[in-house]
């Protein structure tokens, strides 16, 4: 019973999903220990633990034996496991082995363009690989793996279903067009260049706004100033209004009264020196006053 598949299972394909794996192989397998031992009664979810375990990915050695990995994928192929379940094999990044497990039976099993769109973007990952064959062991990546199987016929000594044109697809289909990581990589390149010119400009522009800021302060300091300044002429023409206004207040003769209102005015002005007409009348009212003492 272990060598035959459930029930209700569905023709990969047009046939049955084990006829995918040759028939001189498939014997072998059949016949292996690893089969009898390890393969028996495994279900979707306790094959993950032998995958784990796997410690290389091929066909056959150098003995014609088959290897674990070529085992379990034809336990994948009696168990037929769905989609989603496949998918979180896929998702499980810490196991390669697993995921190159279920990468190489999606390849299988799955329609061209569903290979396309599941497979295409495990080409980021580049662990390594141990890949055994007939000549030995030799050490291969996780992105060349995937890449075998897009574009080889024979991978694991196994002859792959034919896989339709890329280019069919996107003409037919809708598959959308790939796109390689170099451009990826170039688009975040000119992405981060856009990003950080763009910060130059405005670095430069603040930079060069900057420097006018200083002049509109010194034009500032300047303006003020003047601005004392004029307190300055204003506080001394206030006190200036002040002493005219307090001159103002003091008793002042009206012009009727002749020329002592002009001297009091004159002398009100505080200048120190005395005019000769005013020395020479002094005089002649000092030698009046003698007379007048000398007659009576």
């Amino acid at each position: 019973m272990a060598n035959s598949v459930l029930r209700g299972t569905k023709s990969v394909h047009g046939g049955n999903p084990q006829y995918l794996i040759e028939k001189v192989i498939r014997a072998r397998i059949y016949d292996s220990l690893y089969w009898k031992e390890q393969c028996f009664a495994l279900t979707a979810e306790s094959i993950i633990d032998k995958a784990i375990a796997l410690k290389s990915i091929g066909g056959v050695t150098d003995r014609n034996t088959p290897t674990p990995f070529i085992s379990l994928t034809l336990k994948l192929l009696q168990l037929q496991p769905e989609k989603e379940i496949l998918i979180e094999y896929l998702l499980a990044e810490e196991f390669k082995y697993l995921r190159a497990l279920a990468a190489f039976y999606i390849r299988l099993t799955f329609r061209s363009l569903e290979v396309y769109e599941i497979l295409e973007p495990l080409m980021k990952d580049f662990k390594k690989l141990r890949l055994v064959n007939s000549s030995g062991y030799s050490l291969t990546y996780f992105d060349e793996f995937i890449d075998d199987l897009l574009t080889k016929e024979r991978v694991c000594d196994i002859i792959l279903p034919r896989l339709t044109q890329r280019s069919v697809l996107e003409e037919t289909e809708g598959l959308e067009p790939r796109k390689s990581l170099l451009e990826e990589e170039e688009q975040e390149d000119a992405k981060s260049n856009a990003s950080s010119s763009k910060r130059y400009r405005s670095r430069s522009r603040s930079i060069s706004r900057t420097p006018p800021s200083s002049p509109d302060l010194r034009k500032r300091y300047i303006s003020r100033s003047p601005s004392r300044s004029r307190s300055r002429s204003r506080s001394v023409s206030s006190n200036g209004s002040s002493r005219n206004r307090y001159i103002s207040r003091s008793p002042s003769v009206s012009a009727g009264e002749g020329e002592e209102g002009d001297t009091r005015g004159r002398y009100i002005s505080r200048s120190p020196s005395f005019s000769p007409d005013r020395m020479s009348i002094d005089q002649n009212n000092e030698d009046d006053n003698e007379k007048l003492e000398g007659d009576v």
